[in-house]
């Protein structure tokens, strides 16, 4: 049998191992997972998120595996959707449910992926708590060190999914997290003075494991929301702070799966990829352009849309929110979002840049360092902004909380100074000095590069090309050195980053594990040099 590594057992490693199970011929297939239980991954875990952290993504959109998510959360007994504050008769396709719950899901399936790969005759072996130290690859294939394994393994092919990375938590401090998942969940918070840095999901999410040690959320038949802070927590205060100290939408309705573009084509943006890196940003955005006053002329004429650039752009998109108030602003979108959820209507400007986030990423690897700083600056938080929307439940809690007097937002503007002290930790702008009992960091995964590879030997034979960064191909591989083509699938999202600044999602996951699984599966071309 042909011997496979996969490195990680998240939604990446799961759907790659799916995808194989369609090969002709058995294979030989060894799971390697760090944390305790395989199957579920790092943001579903119950060790790293708490019951009122909400998955943003919902059964509608989740590729299903052996059965869709909704129909496995049907065939659940009242008693066990209850443990996660889920009611059965409540369950529909587009519903947000906690990430935990949706770990528990992906664990399923992962048991019922090795079940199925024996009856057909797989040869699987599943390493739990068992973290890969190192990889090479050698002339005969890739040699694989393990935790508590003395010796290497040797596999023609591994698959790299370690999904996300985040700092190692220090168990001695508890006054700094450098991440939301660096040991926040098993901390006793105080009731005290309480920066988070970010106010997307992560940094609501953040907020929600700390107040929920010191009170309760009610809710009432009519959705509203109220917390209600146990005795003695009068001291808790939560600052949620970015630079532009604005709130993520609620998210949307919206046709799925998503209707074809019609303006910003796959051959479109390939022509313009081909007519070469200068102005392509800007010629790109034209066709953006062209695209949203084809889907909305009114909206586009309320903002003037011809008079914009790729910079400029960004300005009008977010000139709302800037105007009224996170809060103010907050509660007319959730209002708005779930008026038109009741009435199936779909908004037709926020449509057209759901859809042209994937389409427009293309052109991210093509583009030269100028127009690669514009598009961060720009356009790529406006494509950030509209797809990471977040559930209505947690835009709720969120008015609940700034009812209760216990969360604020600030606006840090772009220069701002972070001093991590021993026992506090200071934030300075221009006009004023916030000084806080316990700090969070949750601005979410940082891009990595070769250097930041956690396998010595992987690392020495990658850094020999002098690229800072992993060079993978359309099917995920490793394409440089020529010695390592062909036998590793790359599909660490930090590391793809870099030219895919939008790969994070289930959906992402399940299109790379199928392309990483008929990439491995191609008979291995012997390497040129070692």
């Amino acid at each position: 049998m042909r011997k496979v590594a996969i490195i990680g057992a998240g939604p990446t490693g799961i759907y790659t191992f799916y995808s194989l199970l369609k090969h002709n011929e058995p294979l030989s297939i060894a799971v390697y997972e760090q944390a305790r239980e395989a199957g579920v991954g790092m943001p579903y875990s119950d060790e790293e998120n708490s019951r009122m952290m909400l998955a943003n993504i919902a059964s509608i959109e989740i590729p299903p595996i052996f059965s869709s998510y909704i129909d496995w959360l049907r065939s659940r007994s009242e008693s066990y959707l209850a443990r996660y504050g889920v009611e059965h008769s409540s369950l529909h396709i587009r519903q947000f449910l906690p990430r935990i719950l949706l770990g528990e899901y992906f664990r399923d399936q992962f048991l019922q992926l090795v079940e199925q790969a024996r009856k057909q005759g797989f040869d699987i072996q599943v390493h739990e708590s068992c973290q890969v130290t190192d990889l090479e690859v050698a002339a005969d294939g890739v040699r694989l060190w393990a935790q508590n394994s003395p010796e290497s393994a040797l596999f023609e092919h591994v698959v790299i999914a370690t999904g996300h990375v985040w700092p190692e938590e220090d168990p001695t401090v508890r006054t700094f997290f450098p991440s939301p998942w660096s040991g926040l969940m098993e901390a006793k918070i105080p009731a005290c003075k309480v920066g988070i840095m970010g106010t997307s999901l992560s940094g609501i999410d953040a907020a929600m494991a700390v107040v929920i040690q010191h009170g309760d959320f009610i809710e009432t038949d009519d959705e509203q929301i109220e917390f209600r802070p146990d005795q003695g927590c009068e001291g808790l205060k939560i600052v949620l702070m970015s630079r532009s100290g604005i709130l993520p939408e609620a998210d949307f309705y919206c046709p799925i799966p998503y209707e074809p573009l019609a303006i910003v084509t796959e051959q479109a943006i390939k022509q313009e990829i081909a007519n070469g890196e200068n102005g392509l940003l800007d010629r790109v955005f034209e066709l953006v352009k062209k695209e949203i006053e084809h889907a909305d002329p009114a909206w586009s004429a309320h903002i003037s849309l011809e008079t914009l650039d790729a910079d400029s752009f960004t300005e009008a998109w977010f000139a709302d929110r800037h105007e009224n108030g996170p809060f103010r602003w907050a509660e007319s979108n959730l209002q708005e979002v779930e008026r038109n959820k009741r009435d199936r209507k779909t908004v037709p400007w926020r449509y057209a840049i759901l859809r042209l986030h994937e389409a427009v990423q293309e052109i991210v690897p093509h583009l030269n360092e100028r127009d690669s700083e514009r598009f961060n600056a720009g356009l790529a938080r406006v494509f950030i902004d509209n797809y990471a929307a977040i559930p209505s439940q947690s835009i709720r809690r969120l008015l609940a909380l700034r009812e209760a007097g216990i969360i604020s937002i600030l606006a840090l503007g772009q220069d701002y100074k972070l001093d991590i002290q021993e026992r506090q930790t200071v934030i300075s702008t221009d006009e004023s000095v916030y000084e806080f009992d316990v700090f969070i960091d949750a601005r979410g995964q940082k891009a990595l590069k070769t250097k930041d590879l956690p396998f010595p030997s992987l690392r020495k034979q990658l850094e020999t090309t002098g690229d800072d960064i992993p060079e993978v191909g359309d099917d995920y591989t490793l394409l440089e050195p020529a010695s390592v083509r062909g036998r590793i699938a790359f599909g660490a999202l930090p590391y793809l980053m870099h030219d895919k600044p939008f790969v994070q999602g289930l959906t992402v996951s399940a299109e790379m594990g199928q392309a990483m699984a008929k990439a491995i599966l191609k008979p291995v071309r012997q390497p040129t040099s070692f």
